[in-house]
């Protein structure tokens, strides 16, 4: 069997995927769209054909790779029924059996971190999307979210399942790769609770911040990932340029990544000022809307939505950088770290 494990550390999101041997058909479950090279360099690495591109949910934390998936594989795009996305090619309901090769993914409604949330089963594995995380779940908050819907999707779905499935998650934030139902049965701090009310009240005081690509990851994600709506900034008629063409000196040039992003593996532009994307507002207050400038992030998505912020507050000659700082190392441009 073939099965590949992989991480995108910005949003901490694993993306797997399976085929029962080399050569066979597969099948990628939660798939980000920055690693989209990344996932067609394996399968050709293993003579794949991708056939199947699964979302477990409508995410909230990273766009999804599912359209730009369809577009260079024609792979079927697939979530549940229940999803807002309406562009996938195919939806699946409670109980229904992917069959991708010699694999049989069984869907397993689990609302409650959002209202369209699924996890598939494979014989000795599940992959559970947001629902069931290791030592942890998912929150309860928004886009539909019902904490007691959530018990009920963990106490009489997955934990109905034996003990010694392993569980793989969407999300780790703290190392972990993959636990087992037992494991979380008996040691998953959010499950020791004694009921559906305790559990309710539980997830009603964790007060976490919305995450940090909300605004623009969930109507993307409603979109496959934006490839087949409108590109944003046709929308909103916003000048693009290539990180290859890009003439320094003529931009006040802006990186609205995190933190962690502008320090991180990928670097960033010398001439750069980093303002993340949810200070932008306030920090251009003191800018001089005549002049010209240049956004940038990791794919050419968030400074896209930074482009668009600055047009509605008068800000004339703004210009994103298409492909972001994956395109710009692509091009061989120069970084600093």
């Amino acid at each position: 069997m073939i099965f590949e494990q992989l991480f995108d550390p910005v949003s901490s999101t694993y993306t797997y995927i399976l085929a029962d041997a080399a050569g066979a058909e597969a099948v990628i479950i939660d798939p980000v769209l920055e690693h989209v090279d990344a996932y067609l360099e394996l399968i050709e690495k293993h003579d794949l054909k991708l056939v199947r591109a699964l979302d477990t949910h409508v995410h909230a934390d990273h766009v999804t790779g599912l359209g730009r998936l369809r577009e260079l594989t024609k792979c079927t795009t697939i979530m549940g029924q229940q999803s807002a996305a309406e562009c996938v090619s195919e939806t699946v309901a409670d109980g229904d059996v992917l069959k991708t090769g010699g694999l049989a993914l069984e869907a397993l409604y689990t609302p409650g971190h959002t209202d369209d949330s699924y996890c598939f089963l494979m014989k000795d594995r599940v992959f559970t999307g947001d629902t069931l995380l290791i030592g942890g779940t998912g929150r309860t908050d928004f886009q539909n979210g019902d904490a007691r819907a959530q018990w009920d999707s963990i106490q009489n779905v997955l934990l109905k399942l034996s003990d010694d499935v392993w569980v793989y998650p969407a999300h780790d934030y703290r190392g972990n790769k993959v636990s087992s139902i037992g494991e979380e049965r008996h040691h998953n701090p959010r499950l020791q609770v004694a009921n559906a009310e305790a559990y309710a009240e539980l997830m009603a005081n964790l007060n976490l911040p919305n995450p940090k690509l909300m605004d623009v990851a969930v109507p993307a994600n409603r979109a496959c990932g934006r490839v087949d709506a409108p590109p944003l900034e046709a929308e909103i008629g916003i000048r693009r340029t290539s990180a290859r063409a890009v003439d320094l000196q003529k931009y006040r040039v802006v990186d609205v990544r995190e933190a962690e992003e502008w320090s991180g593996e990928l670097g960033h532009i010398l001439e750069a000022q980093h303002v993340p994307l949810g200070e932008l507002e306030a920090r251009a207050r003191d800018w001089n809307p005549s002049l010209a400038y240049l956004f940038v992030c990791r794919s050419g998505r968030r400074s896209a939505t930074a482009c668009q912020r600055l047009k509605a507050a008068g800000f004339e000659d703004v210009t994103n950088m298409e492909g972001g700082m994956l395109a710009w190392i692509r091009a061989q441009r120069p970084v600093t770290r």
